[in-house]
């Protein structure tokens, strides 16, 4: 029943969004806001010009624009103002469907006003900061979604980016994120500032990679990459920091999108929720069918996906902007009857486990500006339940051939504050966050089967782990502060961070000098277009979840000992920017990892584990491990 109003909903919202196309006219149009990066404040009479046309406009006393009557075509967009950085929008496909809403944040320009010697190209085509120079890639959600064979899948299009790869003999189906040879689990995930864990369907516990990904693409506006010189104020990450920026909905009007697939139909809504335009909505939800290609291929196998993502704005007064997030999936694999019976399909069976997972993350975050800077508040719940099952024989399971009942579940409700000023040149960054770590993990495996000789005798007996995790909520602490200044009339940028996490759990989690993670970058214009980059830094990351909470079979835990990993990175290179739109970047990396978890029963790193479909790190480890990386890179990026 749910299933056929699903599907009727569907077609109604079909209906009238071809009904509404139908009478369009062959013209759109583009609106946003442009804010002050180092304030957020809303920025007035900044110009807006779609380049090659006449078409132009400025912002109103609250940072609003609004183009109409655009002909249907593509466009890069021009915003500029007196005292800052002109940036560019590249490719904004203007249709006669929904209306582009873009949010702008323009830099100031320190040396705009005086005499200029150098002329520092203003990296448009690029995300990179003061604190982050180098290792940064930015895609549009126009990149996203015209890339060849991404499938609007924003993870599956990460893997094309430089240093990234997919995994490990994981294949080429998964959305395992390696980079610069670090471990599927060493990135984090913030989407408008708020950290999201889970962010595929049927994600690999304590990895980060699942087939297909939650995130829906016309939410979001770009996304940051930055693979070293992470900003101090993000925990967790040794090999990248994604930065996904969601657009803020349509103030102007009621508008939306439905895309079907012969494996899905996803929905996206956006809009107003006040008659002043202060608060918008956006909103999708997508479901999976793959039943209907199952059976023309005879697959041995049924997975089913749900997923919904959220977002309202609600801006209070000019100084003070309310967000929150949502985002969430419901995911089952099973086991179906087949027509044609085949070795192939056999091994699809029995070498798989059947996965009932549901996550989701909610949050609501609290921006105010200052008159020389801003502060963030966040506040989110995170919740991964997951469920796995197999047995010998998965067509037809019984107790007694059961080889693995995995059922465990992680919440993590994190509170996070940080500062951000700017004077005289400087730009100083503090902070704080605390969360409470919830985990609990009830597991029956079969390690190794019991072991018989021709008399009957047992040679080797059976090894199961069999235990209920007694793990008990604990807390996580974490503070950072970051210095950057800009010299040499801009031709100069140098940077300085220092942070320290701690926990409540394992044996030394509350000595913050061991987690102590100083690091530093620098930036130099060599000459016009020519910039060299440098950067150094330690970075650590509190082991995952099943691993702290695994247990021995009389329920006692045995990786409480477990240190933080650790990772120095080295990194330099050089960026040639011919003009706005083109880029190239060469950079050389070396990485050297400490406090890497072995398993205890096999040997093996826990980084080159975590692309199946089971768990990571249900097992004794020892965090003694040593590891390297090194490589070079070579980029060219035209927008």
């Amino acid at each position: 029943m749910k299933s056929i109003l699903f599907k009727a909903f569907i077609t109604s919202v079909c209906i009238f969004l071809m009904a509404e196309a139908t009478y369009a006219q062959k013209t759109g149009s583009i609106s946003g806001t442009v804010i002050q990066k180092n304030t957020k404040q809303s920025l007035v009479s900044a110009t807006i010009n779609l380049a090659g046309t006449t078409l132009s406009t400025t912002s109103d006393s609250i940072g609003r624009f609004r183009i109409l009557n655009i002909p249907v075509k593509t466009y890069n967009l021009v915003v500029s103002s007196v005292g800052f950085k002109t940036f560019t929008l590249y490719n904004i496909v203007v249709n006669s469907g929904n209306e582009n809403v873009f949010n702008i944040e323009l830099e100031e320009d320190a040396v705009g006003l005086g005499e200029v010697v150098v002329t520092i190209n203003k990296k448009s085509v690029v995300a990179a900061s003061l604190e982050t120079p180098l290792s940064v890639q930015r895609l549009t959600a126009e990149e996203i979604k015209s890339n060849p064979g991404g499938g609007f899948d924003i993870s599956k299009v990460i893997q094309t980016l430089p240093g990234v790869g997919g995994g490990q003999g994981g294949g080429t189906f998964r959305n395992d994120i390696i980079i610069r040879g670090g471990a599927s689990n060493e990135n984090v995930f913030y989407l408008d500032g708020i950290e999201v864990p889970v962010i595929n369907h049927f994600q690999t516990q304590g990895g980060s990679g699942g087939p297909q990904g939650i995130l829906n693409v016309f939410f979001i506006e770009d996304v940051k990459l930055s693979t070293s010189a992470f900003d101090a104020k993000y925990d967790n990450a040794l090999s990248s920091v994604f930065q996904f920026k969601q657009k803020v909905g349509n103030a102007n009007k009621f508008q939306g999108n439905v895309r079907a697939s012969i494996l899905e139909t996803a929905l996206t809504l956006e809009g107003p929720l006040s008659k002043n335009k202060k608060t918008t909505f956006l909103a999708s939800a997508r479901k999976s069918y793959f039943e209907i290609l199952r059976s023309a291929i005879d697959a041995p196998f049924l997975p089913n996906y749900s997923d919904f993502q959220t977002k309202i704005t609600h801006k209070i007064n000019d100084k003070l902007t309310f967000n929150f997030i949502g985002i969430g999936a419901v995911d089952n694999f099973k086991f179906v009857a087949t027509k044609d019976i085949t070795p192939e399909k056999l091994y699809q069976i029995n070498s798989n486990a059947a996965i009932q997972q549901w996550n989701y993350t909610a949050g609501a975050s609290l921006r105010k500006s200052l008159s020389n800077g801003f502060w963030n508040l966040a506040l989110s719940r995170t919740r991964f339940n997951n469920n796995l099952q197999k047995f010998e024989d998965n067509e037809n399971p019984t107790p007694a051939t059961q080889t693995l009942d995995f059922v465990s579940n992680e919440i993590e409700n994190k509170l996070r504050f940080d500062i951000n000023k700017f004077k005289n040149g400087w730009k100083l960054s503090y902070g704080a966050s605390t969360q409470l770590a919830q985990f609990d993990n009830n597991t029956f495996a079969v390690i190794q089967k019991e072991v018989r000789n021709s008399s009957n005798v047992v040679v080797q007996p059976a090894i199961n782990q069999n235990f209920s995790s007694p793990l008990n909520p604990f807390l996580r602490f974490g503070a950072f502060v970051q210095l950057s200044k800009r010299a040499m009339n801009d031709r100069l940028g140098i940077s300085g961070g220092l942070r320290t996490d701690m926990n409540t759990f394992t044996t030394n989690g509350m000595n913050g000098l061991q987690t102590l993670s100083p690091r530093i970058s620098f930036s130099y214009v060599l000459a016009d277009k020519w910039t060299a980059n440098a950067t150094t830094g330690i970075y650590y990351k509190l082991p995952v979840y099943t691993l702290l909470g695994y247990a021995d079979n009389n329920n006692v835990l045995v990786n409480q000992n477990a240190k933080y990993t650790r990772a120095t990175h080295y990194t330099s290179g050089f960026e040639f920017l011919p003009n706005e739109g083109l880029r190239f970047t060469l950079e050389g990396f070396y990485k050297q990892y400490g406090n890497v978890a072995l398993s205890v029963r096999d040997g093996i790193s826990l980084a080159n584990l975590g692309t199946d479909f089971t768990a990571l790190g249900n097992e004794a480890v020892n965090t003694n491990g040593k590891g390297k990386a090194y490589g070079l890179e070579f980029f060219v990026q035209k927008s």
